[in-house]
């Protein structure tokens, strides 16, 4: 076939000339739209020297000012002169042989550093067939956020640590620990972890980029790289973000991916395991995704280059275009960025969060969207605002905007009973508040809680050494049963030590639960807490949908 092609060269060339497009703009039907969280991307190379020479034309199109490109193959019909068969495939971002690898982080990755950055998962692959510039562009895309990681744009301290691994069949190696085998699997809760894989902590960009190499080497010089089997394997390098201020967080991920050669469809079920993170519709993680399709432009491997652009367009799955809402106070998910940052500062507790540093653009979906940990990390740059605080308020965010949910799905409900109802749970009255610890009385928020401690408070206190069990990242949490000489001379606490004679308050253990970000009062576990040990007074409320205790501001 490639003689046929370079035989017909000129009537190719002419017959591409006269070509007129058919569609001229992205395939969506008005009623659908494209996933915000996953960016398709395609990336055409220059023609290579030794094409060019051997007198290949281009095959492929990128319309001016569209995302949408043109594949022409050439066919050899049984009589008569040469034809071509159009393909149009559509992308979110396309770039041509003129666009740098800094023009593609620019607009597609960097996003992702912060991203991840401040707790959420980030993931870039670049896939296509050998010889399309998936290596280079995923070599030159790991540098720029190498620089970015180090060059102190970014706001706050992590601890940065990195693995890179190899997917080969169904076999995964570590890259950075002499290519020794490592298992991929899914823990007991249906998270990939990467078993075996040596994680190594760094601190500057020459360390990072030095194990970017080290992976880089090693890998282009294995044996399976050099014959068939090159094209089943996956470089895979994950750098994870630990924040030191929130040690009960869970960290960011930032995965930079290049994938197998395209032109051949094998096994990936590993490969699927390790991104299960991007598609999974039950996945409780924040999660962004930029797709790079890299693709060779000559004819001769036309083929190749289509099911490069199949796989893309098949990526790009339409999704219901959202209707405008109808502003609501208690539906989260209909306000803009003022009627937000209104709420913020009207709802988040003494001392007030500053709206402008939580949500500086964001309207009600998007705050909703960001990761937990960033969005705890912007209310602390609030003078005041503790972790619990920024947590509780978090909580309250979901709780409003599930709630929300719940009254709008329910049938037969007029939308004015359901804007009433949901008003209704906005203002809650003095039974609902006895839903949670929260002090009902109106006055209670002027007077120091060391003043009008009660049954049923829950406070924030520095455990002493002889309960050092119950400091849960730093800090202990009790609900406050009673005085102790008003707990009897059978009273005892966890330790089985009689409480008689101790000062302070006998007290119920409050300790993390199952359900992320929930808690649970051991009304068994009872330690005695002095009030000089008390740091704050915590609002724990239960959720009858979820029958576990969650903080509130």
């Amino acid at each position: 076939m490639e003689q046929y092609i370079l035989n017909n060269v000129a009537r190719y060339e002419k017959l591409v000339a006269e070509f007129r497009p058919t569609t001229s703009g992205p395939k969506e039907s008005d009623k659908t739209e494209t996933n915000p969280e996953i960016v398709v991307s395609a990336r055409v190379r220059p023609m290579l020297d030794d094409e060019l020479a051997q007198g290949f034309p281009v095959g492929v199109y990128i319309r001016d000012g569209t995302s949408i490109v043109d594949l022409h193959e050439i066919q050899q019909p049984v009589r008569g002169p040469a034809r071509i068969r159009s393909f149009d495939y559509s992308v979110d971002r396309m770039y041509g042989p003129d666009a740098t690898t800094g023009h593609l982080y620019k607009d597609l990755v960097h996003p992702l550093v912060p991203w991840a950055w401040g707790g959420g998962i980030g993931t870039m692959f670049a896939y296509g067939q050998t010889a399309s510039g998936k290596t280079l562009t995923v070599s030159g895309l790991q540098r720029h956020v190498a620089e970015t990681l180090m060059d102190g744009s970014l706001d706050g301290e992590r601890k940065i640590s990195m693995s890179i691994i190899e997917l080969a069949g169904q076999t995964a190696y570590d890259l950075l620990n002499d290519r020794k085998q490592i298992s991929i699997l899914e823990d007991s809760f249906g998270v990939t972890q990467m078993v075996g894989a040596l994680e190594h902590h760094v601190t500057d960009k020459d360390t990072l980029l030095r194990y970017i190499d080290a992976a880089a080497a090693l890998r282009s010089t294995t044996p399976t790289l050099r014959n068939d089997n090159s094209s089943r394997s996956h470089a895979i390098c994950r750098i994870r973000f630990e924040n030191p201020q929130l040690p009960n967080a869970k960290d960011g991920l930032l995965y930079l991916i290049d994938l197998a050669g395209s032109e051949a469809a094998r096994d990936k079920s590993t490969l699927t395991k390790t991104l299960k993170h991007i598609f999974d519709p039950t996945s409780t993680r924040s999660c962004k995704t930029v797709v790079v399709a890299c693709v060779n432009p000559c004819l001769a491997d036309l083929g190749a280059s289509k099911n490069t652009m199949r796989y893309a367009e098949m990526l790009r799955v339409p999704m219901p275009k959202a209707q405008p809402l109808e502003y609501t106070p208690a539906m989260p998910a209909t306000w803009n960025n003022d009627q937000l940052r209104n709420w913020i500062q009207h709802n988040s507790g003494t001392p007030p969060i500053n709206a402008l540093i939580l949500a500086p653009s964001e309207n009600g979906p998007q705050l909703l969207r960001l990761p937990v940990p960033e969005f705890v990390t912007r209310c602390l740059k609030t003078a005041g605002v503790s972790v619990d605080q920024a947590r509780a308020f978090n909580t309250k965010l979901w709780k409003l905007h599930i709630d929300s949910q719940r009254n709008a799905a329910k049938p037969g409900l007029p939308a004015a009973a359901k804007s009433a109802g949901m008003a209704a749970a906005a203002a809650p009255s003095r039974l609902e508040l006895l839903d949670s610890s929260v002090d009902p009385e109106p006055d209670a928020r002027h007077i120091p809680f060391k003043e009008r401690i009660r049954p049923g408070m829950v406070v924030r206190w520095n455990p002493p050494p002889e309960y050092e069990s119950f400091r849960v990242y730093g800090i202990g949490h009790a609900m406050i049963m009673c005085p102790v000489q008003a707990a009897g001379e059978r009273a005892r606490d966890v330790r089985g030590e009689p409480v008689s004679g101790m000062e302070g308050y006998l007290c119920a253990a409050v300790m993390p639960d199952v359900a992320s970000g929930s808690f649970g009062v051991k009304l068994w576990r009872q330690v005695v807490v002095k009030v000089e040990e008390m740091q704050a007074e915590i609002a724990l409320e239960w959720d009858d949908a979820s029958r576990y205790y969650y903080m509130g501001v």
